[in-house]
């Protein structure tokens, strides 16, 4: 039988692991009968938890990017296009391959 400060340290240490009482006691028992220390799994297991978690985050960015360039890409070709034909009017733009000669035009971006 453990005293209460012995069950409340046991009770600590599961905790930091993030498991049960019973299952830390378990994996305890098993390292101190086979002789491995204990101390590198709860390191991988500790980082794995990060990678784990910081993927979560990955995916759930880049939802959240999809989402943001779905809403770009179907407003903004409608908000700009106006502006864009009025510019296209007002500035020249070059006709013909870059090895011929050019000249300079200016018209609506469509020119059907």
């Amino acid at each position: 039988m453990l005293s209460d400060d012995e069950h409340a340290a046991v009770s600590r240490a599961a905790e930091r692991e993030h498991r049960a009482i019973a299952a830390w006691a378990a994996l305890t028992l098993l390292a101190a009968a086979s002789g491995t220390p204990r101390r590198e799994h709860n390191q991988l297991r500790e980082v794995l938890q990060a990678v784990m978690q910081a993927r979560g985050q990955v995916q759930r960015i880049g939802v959240n990017l999809n989402q943001a360039v779905n809403v770009y890409a179907s407003v903004i070709p409608e908000v700009f296009k106006e502006a864009a034909e009025a510019a296209a009017a007002v500035v020249p733009r070059r006709v013909g391959p870059p090895s011929a000669p050019q000249r300079k035009t200016s018209g609506p971006l469509n020119p059907n």
